[in-house]
C-alpha cells in the first residue's frame, strides 16, 4: 500500500497515513524504514519547511507492475477466497 500511494511522486508520513487510512504512526514509520533499509524508497530530510518526504526509487518503481497484478489477482479471486474462508471457519467451530 506504502509503494502504491507513492506511485505518483514524493509524499510526507502525514499524507500516507492519511492516504492508505487504518496505520498508526507508529506502524507507518516501521514499514517507511524498512522500505528505506530495502532500496524501495528514499527518504529526503528538508529544512525549509521543516520536514520529511518520501519517494519511490527505481527499485520500488520496477516492483510496482507486480504489485498492480497481484492486485488485479486479489480483484479478480476474493469472492472465491471469502467463500473458502468461511467454509474452513465453520468446519473450525465444529470441531
Amino acid at each position: 500500500m506504502v509503494l502504491h500511494a507513492l506511485r505518483d511522486g514524493p509524499r510526507r508520513p502525514v499524507e500516507l497515513r492519511a492516504t492508505i487510512g487504518g496505520v498508526s504512526t507508529k506502524v507507518l514509520l516501521e514499514t517507511l524504514q524498512r522500505l528505506n533499509r530495502d532500496a524501495l524508497l528514499r527518504r529526503e530530510a528538508h529544512d525549509r519547511p521543516p520536514g520529511v518526504d518520501y519517494a519511490l526509487t527505481e527499485l520500488g518503481r520496477s516492483l510496482l507492475p507486480a504489485l498492480d497484478a497481484l492486485s488485479g489477482w486479489a480483484d479478480e479471486h476474493g469472492a472465491e477466497i471469502a467463500t473458502a474462508q468461511e467454509a474452513a471457519d465453520g468446519r473450525d467451530r465444529r470441531s
